[in-house]
């Protein structure tokens, strides 16, 4: 299987374990805690995977940036958080760099 698609998956659980951290209320609804824990697992399983062929770094950076970008428009949407402009151009910067890695770096597996 393509390491970029076992990538997405691991962001995808990773967000979804990321967005139940709220929900789990520090830890105290069983529910919540229980699945996010699971999510999580999940997450670094599929992102140990990826690193097989991906370059830690280059995974890790896409894992955690895209993540970052997508939980700030869940809390906007969502959650109803606001995100002052300071934010904005840090998630912005985040994203521009996401994008340098994979279209400019050597070190990413094409």
């Amino acid at each position: 299987m393509n390491a970029y698609l076992i990538l997405f998956a691991a962001i995808v659980f990773e967000i979804m374990a990321t967005s139940l951290v709220k929900l789990s209320n520090g830890f105290t609804n069983l529910l919540p805690t229980s699945v996010l824990l699971v999510f999580y697992g999940i997450s670094f399983y599929l992102l140990s995977l990826s690193v097989k062929t991906i370059p830690l770094g280059i995974a890790y950076a896409i894992w955690s940036g895209v993540g970052i970008v997508v939980i700030s428009f869940l809390g906007i949407f969502a959650f109803k958080q606001n995100l002052d402009f300071p934010a904005i151009l840090g998630i912005a910067l985040i994203m521009i760099g996401c994008v340098i890695i994979n279209i400019f770096s050597k070190s990413s597996v094409h």
